[in-house]
This record gives structure tokens, C-alpha cells and sequence, in this order.
């Protein structure tokens, strides 16, 4: 298989655990070099340091998406020490549940500040990059959690602003040569999709009751989407969601 991605920069935010290493790994072994971005270092060099041993390319940044300092200085950062920016996953996020009524105003806060401000910056640092630099390829991450999830209302409504903003600057960009899509998984076997005390095998059993497939996803497989997205391969896809759920909305 020949790589889709050599000689190119890759940003991934969120990219210290879950599906933000998988796609960062992913990114490497078809030839870009790989920053992650994240608040906490160490995870972060975790993840470079598995992109190393296999032979690639990486470096981490620590960045909270959710001030615009942060951003501008991961962008900047990442153009300085490898020389542009072709390829973003804006994909940091946190969760916090609870009923609409009953979700503290410094939870709601903070989702909204990482999970759609922290994309809005994310754009705005990118485009400027990408529009300057030659055009590129930008995927959000969203979720299929915008459908009217008991208990998840705030982080819905967060990540169906995600699609909004998308698809809105996707059209704004595109005659730029900036292309911008979105990404919404559904149940992924995650660190986010695991409940307070719950095995491996009972959330196997949960998902797997409500999802088609009869099981929950791998976070390779919402890698798979994301570099499909940003590859030449989806040249004319441009403002689009791809959903990666198992037909949990079909």
C-alpha cells in the first residue's frame, strides 16, 4: 500500500489516549510526521514515543484547545519545528453527564470551552496556516451524541455545534484549498465510553445491546475514517459527516 501521507505535517489534538493516538499512529505509518497536542505531557510522549518505535516521525506539544494562546502557539510551534502544517484532527474533548437540569455551570462550561471553542480556535489558527501555505485537510471530531442522548445533553450540544461550525467553514475555505469534514463515532472502546466501575466485558455487553453491529467500536476504525477524510482519496468530499457507529443511526 503506497502511503498517502509523506512529506506532510499532521496535528492531532487529544492525541494522548484513545482515538487521538490511534489516528496519530495511524498518520505516521502512511509517512506524515505526527504532532500531538493535549494538556498533559505525559501521555502525550507516550504516544510519540510509540510512533517512534515504529519508525516514525513525532514530537508532542502541551495545549489546552480551549485558550486561544495555547492554539496559536501549537500552530505556530508545530510550523517552526517541522516546517508547515498540512493535515489537522481537531479532536480534544471531555465529558461530563448528567441531566440537562442537574449539570454543574463549571462542567457545561468546560465541555463547551474544549469541545467547540476549542475547535472554533483550532479553525481559525489552521485556515490562516493553510490558506497561506497552499491549502490542506481539516477533520473535526464530533459525535453521534448529538441525537438527543439522555444524560448527555451538554456534550450534544456541543458536538452539534462542532458539525454546524463545520460544514460552515468548510464552504467558506474550500476555494481556498482548505478542505473541512467531520468525523462522529459512536460507542468506542475508550477510556470516555467506560462507566465508573465497569468491566471491559460488561460495557461489551452493553453497547453490543443497542448498537447493530452487535458490538462496540475500535478507535482504529475512526482512524481509518479520519485519514480517509484527509487524504486525496476524499478530494471532492468537502463539509461532510461520516458517522463510524456500527448503523446505530441507520
Amino acid at each position: 500500500m503506497t502511503a498517502r501521507f509523506p512529506g506532510q505535517v499532521a496535528l492531532v489534538t487529544g492525541g494522548g489516549s484513545g482515538i487521538g493516538r490511534a489516528t496519530a499512529l495511524a498518520f505516521a505509518r502512511e509517512g506524515a510526521t505526527v504532532v500531538v497536542a493535549g494538556r498533559g505531557a505525559g501521555p502525550l510522549e507516550a504516544t510519540v514515543q510509540l510512533i517512534k518505535e515504529e519508525g516514525g516521525t513525532a514530537s508532542a506539544v502541551t495545549a489546552d484547545v480551549s485558550r486561544s494562546e495555547d492554539v496559536a502557539r501549537l500552530v505556530a510551534t508545530t510550523v517552526e519545528r517541522h516546517g508547515g502544517l498540512h493535515v489537522a484532527f481537531n479532536n480534544a474533548a471531555v465529558l461530563a453527564g448528567g441531566p440537562v437540569t442537574g449539570i454543574a455551570e463549571d462542567d457545561w462550561t468546560t465541555m463547551v470551552g474544549t469541545n467547540l471553542t476549542g475547535v472554533w480556535l483550532a479553525l481559525r489558527h489552521e485556515i490562516a496556516h493553510m490558506r497561506a501555505h497552499g491549502g490542506g485537510a481539516i477533520v473535526n471530531t464530533a459525535s453521534i451524541g448529538v441525537t438527543a442522548v439522555p444524560g448527555l445533553g451538554a456534550y450534544g450540544a456541543a458536538k452539534a455545534g462542532v458539525v454546524a461550525l463545520s460544514k460552515a467553514a468548510a464552504r467558506e475555505a474550500v476555494a481556498d484549498g482548505v478542505r473541512i469534514n467531520v468525523v462522529s463515532p459512536g460507542p468506542v472502546a475508550t477510556a470516555m465510553s467506560m462507566r465508573p466501575g465497569e468491566s471491559e466485558a460488561d460495557r461489551t455487553a452493553r453497547v453490543g445491546a443497542r448498537v447493530p453491529a452487535g458490538r462496540i467500536g475500535a478507535a482504529e476504525e475512526v482512524a481509518a475514517a479520519v485519514l480517509w477524510l484527509a487524504s486525496p482519496e476524499a478530494a471532492f468530499v468537502v463539509g461532510h459527516e461520516l458517522t463510524v457507529d456500527g448503523g446505530a443511526t441507520a
